[in-house]
């Protein structure tokens, strides 16, 4: 019997989408699709949910279903706007919540409907916004980070100078430095801040720095702040940290207006097993998107992180530029061990939109950083002019 009176919902009947793919024979895959309609709604028996509201509206909907390989389907499978209290939150636990601990089952794509996207801001500069600040219209960004830790706030800021002199369009910290005491945060970024302005004074360059402003709740804004005051050009966060909503709120704050760069530390793994887990085109490109990053950064193909293929990067750049309501498009920024031998590959990869996040290899060959990130950057608008132009 049931247990629940029936009743009708105020809901408008738009619905946005999500794709999954399943493992598992044909019945198998086709329980666990008709599992996620319940298991990301009601979680609750289906069978004491009478006809009527909950059933036709609140409940999930198979919408398609076709195998792709033996062993494995693919299910679309539809939600209400309303279920997500219009909140980020709560899409993201519609959308990979208690399936997140069931086997077999992989979120690879989202498609959210216009009035959904209506109820969030998403990126405030994006491409385009960035590069009027930057005042670089066609070529990729050269981006870097300041390192290794345990380097004194001194040392750090004469580094920054160097890779400003350079011509670097972006200097971020290492997503390691936090507050420690070797480093603490304030001084760090005063000093980091001073150094790429005399920089740019001297250059009439435009480098900016993003300070990485991860760290306890009830600190971060205050650190934000404090970087906007010091004059950092934009900042970073580590949401796998702090939490994708907070960057959403950070996004969202016009007393802040910064750029923000996400870092993907501790997220890695939802995206390493072909199984199960989330793709990297709807992790580090639509999610991240859609929480406000103007930069997601990643793990490039070519580098130190093999996992991450030629077609998963590809796949992440999609997901950063494709539509998405009135959102810009944002910068994916792929790093971990680039030299310039790839630019030309990668540029075929994700086009001239995109931060190339260089570090280690600005050292290898040379002690003036200066020299040595000049030598990249006309390396860089070289290949990207001959790419234009072909």
């Amino acid at each position: 019997m049931a247990l629940i009176n029936s009743r009708s919902l105020s809901v408008t009947g738009s619905r946005f989408r999500a794709v999954y793919h399943i493992r598992g024979d044909a019945q198998t895959a086709k329980m666990r699709a008709e599992d996620i309609c319940i298991e990301e709604t009601i979680e609750y028996p289906p069978e004491l949910i009478p006809e009527g509201g909950i059933r036709e509206h609140v409940f999930g909907r198979v919408e398609a279903f076709d195998q792709l390989a033996t062993g494995e389907f693919r299910a679309v499978i539809s939600y209400a706007d309303e279920i997500t209290g219009f909140e980020l939150p709560q899409l993201l636990n519609v959308l990979f919540g208690n399936i997140s601990m069931k086997p077999g089952i992989r979120l690879v794509a989202v498609d959210l409907s216009a009035s959904l996207l209506a109820h969030f801001r998403g990126p405030r500069f994006g491409i385009r916004g960035l590069r009027e600040i930057l005042g670089i219209a066609r070529r990729p960004l050269l981006c870097t980070a300041t390192k290794p830790m345990g380097l004194a706030p001194a040392e750090l800021a004469a580094l920054a100078y160097q890779l400003a002199l350079g011509g670097v369009d972006i200097i971020k910290d290492d997503h390691g430095l936090a507050n420690q005491p070797f480093a603490p945060f304030t001084e760090r970024v005063l000093r980091t801040c001073e150094a790429i302005q005399n920089a740019n004074a001297r250059t009439g360059g435009n480098t900016i720095y993003l300070p990485n402003v991860t760290g306890p709740l009830e600190i971060m804004l205050e650190r934000i702040q404090f970087s906007r005051a010091a004059g950092a050009g934009g900042i970073m966060l580590i949401p796998g940290y702090c939490g994708v909503d907070f960057m959403r709120r950070v996004a969202d704050d016009d007393s802040i207006s910064l750029p923000i760069m996400s870092h993907p530390a501790f997220i890695g793994s939802y995206v390493l097993s072909a199984e199960f887990g989330i793709s990297h085109r709807v992790l580090h490109g639509s999610l991240m998107r859609l929480a406000g990053a103007d930069l997601t950064i990643f793990p490039n193909y070519v580098g130190r992180f093999s996992s991450y293929t030629r077609h998963d990067c590809r796949e992440i750049a999609e997901g950063c530029t494709e539509s998405m309501g009135n959102f810009p498009a944002i910068f994916p920024a792929p790093g971990g061990g680039i030299s310039k031998d790839a630019f030309a590959d990668m540029i075929q990869v994700y086009g001239r939109d995109v931060a190339f996040l260089m570090s280690s290899n600005l050292h290898r060959n040379s002690p003036d950083l200066a020299t040595t990130v000049r030598s990249y950057r006309e390396t860089l608008e070289r290949i990207s002019e001959y790419t234009h132009r072909h």
